[in-house]
């Protein structure tokens, strides 16, 4: 099975038709895509209301990929607002509760950051981490480039199917260490994810930049590159149960209309979405 769908709900205009409140936005998206990925959980810990809230408004076949929190990851470089790691990792899995009894946490997703780089203490701390979500599903996405090199990329790919770990293959601007290269490789038979970040070199390293956030994803994906990433789905398909497709290139609010293309590319119309609201007009 192929899922399609994209990261966070509030900010693809293109999918709202009518006026429609923060809250109930989600309700709508459901009515377009099978999965979503909740990008909030990374910002903070969702409470329990939260995601309550989520589950209970979707479809039953809806999905939801939830990145995991930044102190997890490493990602906020300083203090954790909790009394140890152990104890941000148990609140992080407590939050999932509402969307495991409801059978619709599909991966939490570890997305480390750029200065994340092979070596031996960080391969020993994602061991730690598969350690503390026990069977939950965890895919992995690295931001540094030295996973990949040749003399670790086997070992890597390796090390990410004995740890259970699902892959996170990225289309991302090749800008030097701080991006990955697109390994076509699925290291768990069930699950493999695919996040499409958009290719603006430009904009991916430009942190100093006043504007970075809003350029970092500022890019549509063509016709034709779109088509080549149809092909190379087919055959992760083949060796895998479900693939997930997730895109993230909403700078200029171009994820949506993307993964819609998609969608027509694959042939692909799901059943059991949400209601839409109906256009005026």
């Amino acid at each position: 099975m192929i899922y399609i769908g994209l990261t966070g709900w509030g900010d693809h205009d293109s999918l709202y038709t009518g006026p429609i409140t923060p809250r109930d936005k989600l309700k709508e998206y459901a009515g377009h895509f099978p999965i979503v990925e909740v990008d909030t959980a990374f910002y903070a810990i969702q409470p329990q209301r939260n995601t309550l809230k989520w589950v209970n408004e979707t479809p039953p076949q809806f999905q939801f990929i939830v990145k995991a929190y930044q102190g997890m990851t490493g990602h906020n470089q300083g203090d954790i607002p909790f009394e140890n790691k152990q104890a941000m990792f148990q609140a992080f899995i407590e939050s999932l509760d509402p969307y495991i009894e409801k059978n619709k946490l599909a991966m939490v997703l570890f997305q480390f950051p750029p200065w994340f780089d092979c070596k031996r203490e960080n391969v020993d701390y994602l061991r730690w981490c598969k350690q503390q979500m026990v069977e939950i599903p965890c895919a992995l996405e690295f931001r540094h480039q030295s996973w990949f090199a040749p003399q670790y990329h086997k070992q890597t790919l390796e090390f990410m199917k004995q740890e259970n770990w699902i892959h996170s293959i990225c289309d991302e601007p090749q800008s030097g260490e701080g991006s990955v290269p697109t390994v076509l490789v699925s290291t768990n038979p069930h699950k493999v994810l695919v996040r499409f970040h958009g290719r603006n070199v430009h904009g991916w390293q430009k942190k100093n930049a006043e504007n970075w956030r809003d350029v970092r994803y500022l890019y549509r994906y063509n016709e034709q590159e779109l088509n080549e990433w149809a092909e190379r789905i087919h055959k992760l398909a083949e060796g895998c149960d479900n693939v997930y497709l997730l895109f993230n290139n909403n700078s200029g609010g171009d994820a949506a209309d993307n993964a819609k293309q998609m969608m027509d590319i694959l042939n692909i119309e799901y059943e059991g979405l949400a209601p839409r609201q109906l256009d005026l007009f």
